[in-house]
Formats: structure tokens, C-alpha cells, sequence
């Protein structure tokens, strides 16, 4: 990956803002994208401070009629599961939200067959967002080993670049279900969310463009982080850093 040292970091106050900073810019894109195609295709991962995004995007003026909402990675589960991301995307988002039935499109990860249910997602997709798709959004996490969606270091997914949805390994006990790189590059808007101390050292290297871990191969030229103190390495209340160069860094309140 090329450019990943030029990925605008906000730090935020704390996860809470990070969270409110992102249902805000979610939602600026969700209206502008309507404006212009009528239609928004939003791909979110999980995690705490997505969730409680969701939640707060719930409050926000979007035009639900409009939002295609597609997942980015999920765990290998029954329905209803707490491993899942689904279940707390119901719980955040869709119970709080109009979203048309129609515009939900959960990950098929209930079926036996895995690989047939990843290419009709992929057609699902195409279906929502051109051939090939391009999602108008994608939320994207950081793990703590450098992975980001269902892309794990070491895992056979990382190379597939003729599909839009793979298969992962057992990871932390679960198969998974994620988007791919190509479908990740083509994304109009890469939104990373990055929380807590333990994310620190991964950040650095993302924002270094290391591609020896997953989430540094992730296309920059359209990607934005956001980001609390703890990740970003800065003091919590403290001063508005100074902004590199190629990495500018914006210090903002809730």
C-alpha cells in the first residue's frame, strides 16, 4: 500500500466522541450519497465503539430509504449468537432505525456450504452496488495482531484477489465470513475506527503503511481515521499536536 502515512487522523476526547465524530460523518455521507446516486451502501465491522457509533447514528438525519446496509466481516454462528456481529447491529442500529427490511444484508454464515453463501453475497452485493461493487463506505477496526475486517495475519483470504467475499480460517475459535481487499479498495470512503492503548502500536504502523500486516494493505487515498488519545499516543486533554507533513493529525472535541 502506498500513501497510508497521508491517512487524516482526528483524536478525539475519548471512544464515546470517537463514536459520535463517526455517526456524524456517516451520515453526512449517507446524504450526500442519496443526493447524488440515491442510494447509500454502508459496510460496518464490529466491536464496542461501533457499536455505540450505531447507536448514535440511529439519532442522526439519514435517509434510511436510501442506505444499502452490508456487513464486513462475521463470525461463523447461529442467528441471534453474541459472537455475531448482526446480533449487535439489531440491537444498536436496526431497532432504533427505519431501515427497510429490503436494505439489510446480514452475511450468510448460517449455511453449510460457506464458499457458495461468500459468492452469493458477492452477487448480492453487485446487486446493491454495481459489477464490480463499490461501496460508498466501509467502517473498518484494528486488531491488536494488525488485522482489520476477517483479514488475519497468516490466513489463505489475505491472497484472494478474484473474489469479493472469502472465508476465513478458525480464528479466536470461529470460521469467518469477510470482504476482501479488492472489495475494500474499491470503496469511495474507508473509515477506521481506533480505540484504546492496546491499538497503539498497530496504529503507528497502519498509519506507516506497513504492509506486513493486513490492515496496512488496505488502500489510504480515501481512508480517515479516528482515533481516542490512548491509540493515538497522546495525553489525554492534552494540546493540539503538531501535524506532520505526510500524516496530518487534528486534535477535535466531542
Amino acid at each position: 500500500m502506498t500513501g497510508a502515512e497521508r491517512v487524516p487522523l482526528e483524536v478525539l476526547a475519548d471512544a464515546d466522541a470517537v463514536a459520535r465524530r463517526a455517526a456524524r460523518l456517516v451520515a453526512e455521507e449517507a446524504r450526500a450519497a442519496a443526493a447524488a446516486r440515491g442510494r447509500f451502501c454502508l459496510a460496518v465491522s464490529g466491536g464496542h465503539t461501533p457499536w455505540r457509533m450505531l447507536r448514535a447514528l440511529a439519532g442522526e438525519p439519514v435517509p434510511w430509504d436510501a442506505v444499502q446496509l452490508f456487513q464486513v466481516d462475521e463470525r461463523v454462528a447461529p442467528a441471534g449468537d453474541g459472537d455475531r456481529n448482526w446480533t449487535h447491529i439489531d440491537e444498536s442500529l436496526l431497532r432504533r432505525a427505519a431501515l427497510p427490511a429490503a436494505n439489510l444484508h446480514p452475511m450468510p454464515v448460517e449455511e453449510r456450504d460457506l464458499d457458495a453463501a461468500a459468492a452469493r453475497y458477492a452477487r448480492e452485493l453487485e446487486r446493491a452496488a454495481g459489477a464490480p461493487p463499490v461501496l460508498d463506505l466501509v467502517h473498518l477496526g484494528l486488531g491488536t495482531d494488525g488485522h482489520t475486517a476477517s483479514l488475519l495475519p497468516g490466513d489463505p483470504a489475505l491472497a484472494v484477489a478474484d473474489r469479493d467475499v472469502a472465508v476465513s480460517g478458525v480464528y479466536e475459535g470461529r470460521r469467518r465470513m469477510t470482504l476482501t481487499f479488492p472489495a475494500l479498495g474499491r470503496a469511495r470512503r474507508i473509515l477506521w475506527l481506533v480505540t484504546g492503548a492496546e491499538k497503539r502500536a498497530m496504529l503507528a504502523r497502519l498509519r506507516a503503511g506497513d504492509g506486513s500486516i493486513p490492515a496496512g494493505r488496505v488502500r489510504s487515498e480515501r481512508a480517515r481515521i479516528l482515533a481516542d488519545p490512548a491509540a493515538a499516543g497522546e495525553p489525554s486533554g492534552g494540546s493540539t499536536p503538531c501535524a506532520s507533513r505526510s500524516a496530518p493529525t487534528t486534535r477535535a472535541s466531542s
